[in-house]
């Protein structure tokens, strides 16, 4: 909502001030992705240190996030992603282990690298292709966290397929961790503490100009753009 706009006016209750140690610019290309990330790894599931976790499409936008956010709270992060390119923003956004899950089973490879143990949560974005592998890979009473479906919906789930390690399974949204006013400021307050302190870098990698926006939609069509794109106002 009021991504082609100059100007907006909206409640001023789902409003949050973006504090002077995060520019405009970087608070328009991480706010969603990264209040997301925030509820994700600190209220869905409490990641804490020690805790080994596996994240797919490591090096998306929630992914890159997530893996940088996960190894500053102490986590063991392994992260799951399409290509070498790919694996290398990875590795540099504090995954401990990358799977490349084209050219490596990546069930088999959590067992490896947990010794059998599993991981304690799995944030999984990919849905259909990627569900079933998810619940192998996770150790007893373990977190399934599927906040995405980019391969598809996922299909019926049996009780039966959770019953074998006690796994609670969660399909979360973040307008439901934001309900109340104190929940927002929190949510978006952390993000941006994090953001000013350097433990989150967000990648800016492309700004248009609103008036060339074909040319934004264009460009993400065609695979060109990588990390965010931010569309601006003609004036700036």
């Amino acid at each position: 909502m009021g991504s082609y706009c100059e100007e907006m006016v909206l409640p001023a209750n789902v409003l949050v001030s973006v504090p002077d140690a995060v520019d405009s610019i970087t608070a328009a290309a991480v706010m969603l992705k990264g209040m997301t990330a925030q509820f994700l790894l600190r209220r869905c599931f409490k990641v804490e240190p020690g805790h080994t976790i596996l994240i797919h499409a490591a090096a998306g936008g929630v992914g890159s996030l997530l893996c940088q956010w996960a190894n500053a709270l102490g986590a063991v992060v392994i992260g799951c992603v399409s290509n070498k390119e790919k694996a290398a923003q990875a590795v540099e956004d504090g995954c401990h282990h990358v799977i490349i899950y084209k050219e490596q089973d990546f069930v088999e490879r959590v067992k490896d690298i947990t010794d059998g143990k599993g991981v304690q949560v799995v944030y999984d974005s990919v849905g259909k292709d990627t569900f079933q592998g998810s619940l192998a890979c996770l150790s007893l009473r373990g977190y399934m966290v599927c906040y995405g479906q980019s391969s598809g919906v996922i299909g019926p789930v049996p009780l039966s397929a959770l019953a074998a390690k006690s796994i609670f399974l969660t399909r979360p949204s973040m307008m439901h961790y934001t309900t109340t006013r104190d929940e927002l400021l929190s949510t978006a307050g952390e993000l941006f503490a994090e953001v000013a302190s350097g433990v989150l870098k967000v990648r800016v990698n492309q700004t248009y100009p609103l008036s060339q926006v074909a040319q934004a939609h264009a460009d993400l069509e065609a695979r060109k753009t990588t990390g965010s794109t931010v569309l601006l106002p003609d004036s700036v």
